[in-house]
Formats: C-alpha cells, structure tokens, sequence
C-alpha cells in the first residue's frame, strides 16, 4: 500500500513540525491496518539565507526521522524546494496481507463506532493564530499531534475490526461519509460523546473555526433534519479539520483496550444501521438517548470509523 501527505507548517517550530507531519503521513497507513516500510520526503522551505534554510531543513527532517524510526519506518530519500512558506510531506509505502486490509466500505448494521482520539485541532490552531487560546490548550495539541496511532491500530487488529479510516483533513463528518457511502448504511452519530481537546469547547463558542472548515460544511447535506440539528452547540466540530488526528473503528471491549493503551479519550460515538429510505444517511443523536438505548440492547460488532492517532481505512485515504 502506498500513501501520500503534504501540508503547509502550522507550527514555528520545524523540529516539530516534522514530527507531525511524519506522524499524520503514517496516520494513512496504520488505519488500514497496514505497517510502515519506507517513505521519501516531499519538502519546501521559505526564501532565504542559505544557513537558515538548512538549518530549517535539518530540523524539520530530524523531528520527521524520529517519528518514521520510532515506526520502524526508513526515510530513503525526498526532494526539496524553496517556495513561500515551510511546507512537508512523505510518500509513505506500507505492507499488509491481502485479506487483512481494512477498508471504508466495510460498515455493517449493529457496528459501534469508536473515535480513538478526541477532536479540536483546526479550531484551536486557528485560535493560536489570533492570540485567542491558551498556552495548555495549545501545548496539549501539539502533544496530541505527535502521538502514534500505531499501538491503536495494533488494538484494531486484535478486536477484529473490519473497516476503518483516519480523521484528518475533512473532519469528522467527511470520513465518516466517506464510509457511509460505500457501505450503503445509516449511522446515528451522539454529538456529547464526541471527544474534544481541551479548549475546543471554548474556541468553538468563541466562534473561531480553521480556514478549511467551510470546505467541509458543505457536507451537512448528509445529516438529517439539519434544521434543529445544526443550533447544537457542538455541531461545528463535526467539520474541523484534523491534523494527524484518531481512528474511526468498533467494538466496546476495543474502547477498555485503547484506554489502557493510553488512548484516554477514545470513545463509543455512534452506531450503525441498515440504510433507511431517508435521503441524508447521519443522524445526530444530541442528547445520547438513542446511542445509549441501541449499546445498552445487546452485543456490539466490528467496525471503525478512523480519526487524529494519538491520536480507521484501507488505500490511500
């Protein structure tokens, strides 16, 4: 399996912007259910002093082969440039057995879905920018963004699940749509249950939201009565971006595990369905009511749904 990621530096700090990127780059992989090999390194560093951009460049690449070793991963070369602004990104190959691959379309009716890692980075980064959260919200992101999903996805394979995927760029609501889809199913989404940072409550009040969020709003034509839906305080954070975010996947004995594991925020946050006659396939369950009742009325089976590793599916995501 072979993955590719490239994004622009939301941090000052190289050293740790490579560590995320390498860490969102393997994000692609692990969610589905594969094993890091290799990976070549896509970099751009700004115009400038030819000591300040190799010292830049050493930086971001010494964070960035930290994360890939620490994987068992080998950065075997890469290309740079000079552009405008520090930028990042790996060609990651993978390996995984045929019949072992986790993949979207494999949602089936009864799933639980389980977030493995809380959500919140493109409100609170956006809310770094202008002076607006605070330095534990802000140090507890970066935390977040460098922690591996791989003990995570490890946990996935041992509880049997059977679909998956990463939560990064297109929030929430766009992965899980990018499951929905082609497992021809209804999910009930509980938007208490939701995992967040800490802070992204307060940002998301503030009315603070990242640059890319209004690209993902345009999937709220998936969710059902949007009308009442959408005054939930909440319901914006199912359209922030994530970077190097959690797994989506399944199973309430899989939760126990991934919380031993250290994945503290992982959670139950929805249930799958047979596909109604609605036209929107995601109910918001706002109260956790309906989530409650459906966990609470017999055995949960497989499935993920993947998010920013701490932070589930298949090819290239």
């Amino acid at each position: 399996m072979q993955s590719v990621d490239y994004f622009r530096a939301m941090v000052d700090d190289p050293y740790l912007f490579g560590q995320i990127a390498a860490n969102h780059a393997l994000g692609d992989i692990y969610a589905m259910g594969g094993e890091p090999q290799s990976a070549l390194a896509i970099a751009t560093v700004p115009f400038g002093l030819e000591s300040k951009i190799e010292a830049d460049l050493s930086a971001m690449l010494l964070g960035a082969n930290e994360v890939l070793h620490a994987a068992s991963c080998a950065l075997v070369g890469g290309h740079t440039s000079e552009g405008a602004e520090l930028a990042l990104g790996f060609a990651v190959n993978g390996l995984v057995h045929r019949g072992a691959a986790l993949r979207k379309a494999g949602l089936r009716p009864g799933d639980a879905l389980i977030l493995t890692k809380p959500v919140g980075t493109g409100t609170l980064l956006a809310a770094d920018m202008r002076g607006k959260a605070r330095a534990r919200w802000i140090m507890a992101a970066y935390a977040h963004m460098i922690a591996s999903s791989r003990r995570a996805a490890e946990i996935l394979r041992e509880h049997a699940a059977h679909a998956a995927t990463d939560v990064t760029g297109f929030g929430l609501i766009g992965h899980l749509v990018e499951m929905i889809r082609p497992s021809d199913v209804d999910v009930t989404l509980a938007v208490d249950r939701i995992p967040l940072l800490e802070g992204a409550r307060e940002t998301i009040a503030m009315g603070i939201f990242s640059s890319l969020a209004p690209q993902n709003v345009r999937l709220r034509r998936a969710i059902r009565r949007l009308e009442s839906v959408a005054r939930h305080p909440l319901y914006p954070i199912l359209f922030d971006p994530q970077t190097a975010g959690g797994l989506l996947e399944r199973a309430a004995g899989c939760v126990d595990a991934l919380r031993e594991a250290g994945y503290a925020g992982a959670s139950v946050i929805g249930i799958v369905s047979q596909r109604s006659s609605e036209l929107e396939p995601v109910m918001l369950d706002l109260d956790g009511s309906v989530l409650a009742q459906a966990l609470g009325g017999g055995p949960i089976t497989a499935a993920l749904v993947g998010a920013p590793l701490q932070e589930t599916v298949p090819a290239a995501q």
